[in-house]
């Protein structure tokens, strides 16, 4: 079932077409906040595609980033 994140898709269809493509990562981070959402749920996937957002920066390497099937990774401890 693919769940609907309504910012997501304001942004895409109105905000985007008007800013320059500057996305370092692979896939964007608006496609990245869908993927995750609809794989991990409407909470989840929100703060994945925050967390998403804040590592996209001046000082990121940048490259492809799926949405990992592993949400803790490392941090296990704090969810």
């Amino acid at each position: 079932m693919k769940r609907y994140n309504p910012l997501v898709s304001c942004y895409k269809y109105f905000v985007n077409p008007v800013l320059p493509n500057t996305c370092k990562h692979v896939p964007s981070c608006s496609a990245y906040m869908i993927q995750a959402v609809n794989k991990r749920g409407y909470f989840k996937g929100t703060a994945m595609g925050i967390a998403r957002i804040l590592r996209c920066n001046p000082f990121s390497q940048g490259g492809f980033d799926p949405v990992k099937d592993d949400f803790k990774g490392n941090a296990k401890w704090l969810l």
